[in-house]
């Protein structure tokens, strides 16, 4: 059995999606997300094999909370699936370099502010 850590869970997304894959395999996944309430009824359906934690991954000290409760819990993780970003409407190239340096790459490219 393998421990899947999971960012970006936003309910009906990718990550919510990625959790469900693992655990149909059999496998305990924590899923984070900024608003991790939304996620209660999905996660009361999984029980013990579920912790969904509150994570902004631009938040440094919220990471490391995220990733020893997850271990704390499960006592490893084996699988990090970075689903973590920000939408964004229109172009790049249309943007001012100001608003693209202004987070997105940042937190899409390295989980990190």
């Amino acid at each position: 059995m393998r421990t899947w850590f999971i960012t970006g869970g936003t309910p009906g997304g990718f990550g919510m999606a990625y959790a469900d894959a693992a655990l149909e395999l059999g496998d305990n996944v924590v899923l984070t997300a900024r608003r991790p309430h939304l996620l209660d009824d999905w996660a009361a359906r999984h029980g013990a094999r579920v912790l969904v934690h509150q994570l902004d991954v631009t938040d440094a000290p919220q990471t490391h909370q995220a990733v020893r409760a997850a271990e704390d819990r499960f006592g490893r993780i084996d699988v990090l699936v970075n689903n973590a970003g920000r939408g964004w409407y229109g172009s790049v190239e249309g943007m001012p370099d100001s608003d693209v340096a202004a987070g997105h790459p940042a937190v899409n490219s390295y989980c990190t502010s």
